[in-house]
């Protein structure tokens, strides 16, 4: 908020709500609870009708993010260091294996759709869906009171520690991103063009790994959006309570936000990944003069 009333007052409230509800309820808490259906849950269900399956899963997803968002406790620094350091370590020996004996060279891949034209223009557009930058401004708060927490109270060192972490996170994030896409095409020497990244994933790893690797891939996927959502429900709720602070209580919003992601999340991960695509077509310009 204190970053976006530069703009006016207005406009500050106006962004700070969009960006929040965008990165929270509307779209990205919705989607922890997709994902984890798609990736891992869907492959070990066969036969159960989906809908049924991702409102069981998404109902008992919620029941457990709004749990532990009640009661956060020294749950998530141990989910944060034990769960995502896991899921990084599969995903590294997922790609690994898939680089080591691939389906087909990427090179041999024809493009498709929009990709055929437009590469450039259609990556960096498709790139919106991750929401980094939208994250970014709303978290990168948490960077720099990590590094106050150190002991670092001068504002000329903060930034630039604060600098390095972001090159550092996002060099990562580069790595990560073009070896999975370099996966993903590979994976065309067998399979047809998935719906969307999820499926695609949990199919390279039922190829590689079998049913284990689902099983491994189901569990450490979920837990890891599972953190993800807690994270982004508790960070949502403690914002509008600020905004509003003789409104609702932290508690309410809490439950608020868990409902409305409820039933969001099944309208399947395809139908969120589309109807966000206005918004964060929105939202990123305006972030990125912000930034």
């Amino acid at each position: 908020l204190g970053l976006s009333s530069r703009v006016g007052r207005g406009y500050g409230l106006f962004f700070t709500c969009a960006l929040y509800l965008t990165i929270g309820p509307l779209f990205a808490i919705p989607r922890c609870a997709t994902v984890s259906y798609t990736v891992g849950i869907e492959a070990l269900l066969p036969g159960v009708p989906a809908q049924l399956a991702l409102a069981v899963f998404s109902g008992v997803f919620f029941l457990a993010v709004l749990f532990f968002a009640l009661r956060p406790g020294e749950i998530l620094p141990w989910v944060g260091k034990v769960l995502t350091p896991l899921f990084l370590l599969f995903l590294g020996v997922l790609v690994v294996r898939a680089l080591t004996a691939p389906l087909a060279s990427p090179f041999d891949i024809a493009p498709t759709g929009a990709y055929a034209d437009a590469a450039f223009a259609t990556g960096l557009l498709e790139g919106y869906n991750t929401m980094d930058a939208l994250a970014g401004l709303a978290f990168g708060i948490v960077v720099v009171d990590v590094v106050r927490s150190l002991g670092i109270e001068d504002p000329a060192e903060v930034a630039r520690s604060t600098v390095k972490a972001g090159v550092f996170s996002s060099l990562l994030m580069a790595a990560i991103y073009l070896l999975v896409t370099l996966v993903g095409a590979e994976s065309r020497g067998l399979f047809p063009v998935a719906a969307n990244g999820g499926e695609a994933l949990s199919r390279i790893a039922g190829h590689y790994f079998g049913a284990a690797g689902a099983v491994i891939l189901a569990g450490t996927v979920t837990l890891a959006c599972l953190k993800t959502a807690v994270g982004l429900i508790t960070s949502c709720a403690d914002t509008f309570h600020a905004l509003w602070p003789q409104g609702p209580s932290y508690r309410v919003w809490a439950a608020g936000f868990c409902g409305v992601s409820f039933l969001l999340a099944n309208l399947g991960l395809d139908a969120i990944i589309a109807y966000s695509v206005p918004v964060l077509m929105f939202l990123y310009p305006l972030a990125i003069v912000l930034i």
